[in-house]
């Protein structure tokens, strides 16, 4: 039986981990280096770290699917407490201990700490829209993808309180929606399609979801490349940037998605973009791996993944958590 959880999650990781080493590194060091652009699994680099580990994208993203398999749900107050675990007690880590935090995550989960409120911790300014709520909503979106029976309305509300714990300013917001989109388009895929048109509708999907509320207007507006496939699938690379604002990181992703046709194409040239190298190609590599499938990661990358058998073993797991109508609707 196929297993989109490990589909989507080992991608994720394994994008992760191919860009930690290369992490803040610009594009023209990367590919000036005396080993040239990546173009495998590394070791050391930024943080020193040996190859395949994997950082904050990763253990955010399984902290949640940690908390989805133990509720059979989505619950906020569950997912806060493990970011918890993860930030002071290094819980969801290769090697016990956090790294690569966020300043946005990182302050949210500190001010749950203080208050204990889900509703408030999230900074809501125009300048928190990193891409730290982007690279960890995976599990969510996988969630309701595959759930039967919930509105877009309640699905999305949802995912917007998910990303609020830590990113609440509806542009964050707006990209996990996106990203929502765009993952259930893959999980129900017409197989005669090919990815550019099957993320192309769900895009056209999110716009028109987002599109019926005019409070939405203002910020569809910082989406408008990822509108038209076709002509973003045409930038030229040095229009792609690879910060850690959530914009270019989305767009980032879904330009490395639409101009490759390999899992592997896909992830090296997210990385090789530099600067939020990690997040890039994690938000890529959980598109990528639903899409292509486990079985097209190289299994070069695979073997040295950090604690791949935990991961897995948590991707068996969440196979088919399934939501009752009693635990549908997200706990505030």
């Amino acid at each position: 039986m196929k297993n989109v959880w490990l589909d989507g999650m080992i991608g994720l990781v394994a994008g992760d981990a191919l860009g930690v080493p290369v992490q803040f590194l610009y594009r023209e060091e990367i590919r000036n280096r005396k080993e040239g652009p990546v173009s495998g699994m590394e070791g050391y680099g930024t943080f020193n770290l040996p190859e395949g580990t994997w950082s904050d994208d990763s253990s955010m993203a399984l902290a949640t699917l940690d908390s989805i398999i133990h509720k059979g749900c989505i619950d906020a107050v569950d997912i806060m407490e493990n970011f918890c675990q993860w930030e002071l007690k290094g819980k969801y880590t290769p090697f016990g201990k956090a790294f690569d935090q966020g300043l946005t995550c990182s302050s949210a989960i500190y001010k749950y700490v203080r208050e204990k409120d889900i509703t408030t911790c999230g900074n809501d300014g125009e300048d928190s829209n990193g891409n730290g709520s982007l690279m960890r909503i995976l599990p969510v979106c996988i969630f309701y993808a595959m759930s039967n029976g919930v509105s877009d309305g309640e699905i999305i509300r949802n995912v917007h309180i998910v990303s609020g714990l830590t990113h609440n300013h509806l542009r964050s917001k707006m990209a996990c929606g996106l990203y929502y989109y765009m993952v259930k388009a893959i999980v129900d895929r017409n197989h005669d399609a090919n990815l550019k048109q099957i993320l192309q509708s769900g895009i056209d999907n999110g716009l028109k979801y987002y599109g019926k509320n005019p409070d939405n207007l203002e910020e569809m507006t910082y989406f408008g490349r990822l509108f038209h496939l076709d002509e973003l699938e045409k930038a030229n690379e040095d229009t792609i940037r690879s910060s850690g604002y959530v914009i270019d990181t989305i767009e980032a992703a879904v330009w490395c998605l639409i101009t490759t046709n390999t899992f592997r194409d896909c992830l090296l040239k997210a990385v090789n973009l530099g600067d939020d190298t990690d997040t890039v190609a994690a938000i890529a590599g959980g598109l990528a791996g639903l899409y292509y499938g486990m079985n097209a990661i190289p299994e070069d990358w695979l073997n040295v993944i950090k604690k791949r058998e935990y991961i897995e073993d948590m991707c068996e797991r969440g196979l088919s958590p399934k939501p009752s109508d009693e635990l549908m609707n997200l706990k505030v």
